[in-house]
């Protein structure tokens, strides 16, 4: 049996791990609200701006002739690993990571693949054993779509010069607090979607159709990826959420035993604290 002493120190240490992880879920819970209500007002909005650039793509190649929708080649590939800044989130950054070596060592193998990380995480992870060809893991620190933008714009920069062929987006897409979805974006060149037909919808256009579609393209990829950053830093919420729940209860459990352990101990040195009171009594009888 346990020390008694050793008991009580693992219970109280128990106790103040359980204090943390409770307060790290209910902080992670108050922040996914306002996460959460921000991604799923942006939704729509994306998801339509995308669907109108799918229904114009086709005249898009045809007669702009635009350089985002260049599919050429791919020999460099640059891969946008979305992460957090922080871990104590379950598998989060851990299905990134894991899907960003499966798209080098698979999907891409043979070419030059490189890195652009929005995440702590991911640049601690990957600088090991990929290239990295930028850091944007402060991005964080005033998430808004002026910021992001910037980032967009340096993704589009890349493409248009020829430095890479094909630009991918790999994140955490948010379902719920429990679920969290690991996503494969192409972001650059601009295809449309598989079973994707030109819509029938009458556009009238002005001043043109190549106009309208050359300023769409920029605000349409930006949105793109400042709703995967706004995903991902939902989701991450909600894993830490989760995880620190888990903790918790684990915790909980686990401090339960301890006690009956403990009691179980400490029942057991008093009964042997009785014997030997009454067989020094009878000793001293006899």
């Amino acid at each position: 049996m346990a020390n008694l002493k050793e008991i009580r120190n693992r219970i109280s240490s128990i106790s103040s791990t359980m204090q943390i992880t409770s307060a790290m879920k209910m902080v992670s819970a108050a922040k996914l609200k306002k996460a959460q209500d921000a991604i799923t007002a942006m939704r729509p909005y994306a998801d339509k701006l995308t669907e109108l650039l799918q229904n114009l793509s086709a005249s898009l190649d045809a007669d702009s002739g635009s350089t985002f929708a260049d599919d050429r080649p791919v020999n460099k590939v640059l891969v946008v690993a979305i992460t957090s800044n922080r871990g104590l989130c379950g598998a989060f950054n851990t299905n990134i990571i894991k899907q960003c070596t499966a798209l080098t060592h698979e999907s891409f193998s043979g070419k030059q693949v490189d890195f652009v990380v929005i995440g702590k995480k991911a640049n601690d992870i990957l600088s090991k054993n990929f290239h990295i060809h930028s850091n944007h893991s402060d991005v964080y620190d005033h998430l808004t779509f002026e910021n992001v933008a910037v980032i967009a714009e340096q993704l589009m920069d890349l493409f248009k010069e020829g430095t890479y062929d094909r630009i991918e987006l790999v994140y955490n897409k948010f379902k719920n607090a429990a679920t969290q979805i690991v996503m494969t974006e192409q972001f650059l060149p601009i295809v449309p979607s598989e079973g994707t037909e030109r819509s029938n919808t009458d556009y009238i256009f002005e001043p043109s159709e190549a106009e309208i579609v050359e300023q769409l393209i920029p605000k349409s990829l930006k949105t793109q990826l400042f709703k995967a950053v706004r995903d991902s830093f939902a989701s991450e919420h909600g894993a830490r959420m989760t995880a620190m729940h888990k903790a918790t209860d684990n915790a909980t459990e686990l401090k339960d035993q301890l006690t009956l352990t403990y009691n179980q101990a400490r029942q057991a040195a008093i009964t042997n604290e009785i014997l030997e009171i009454v067989g020094g009594a009878e000793a001293l009888n006899n």
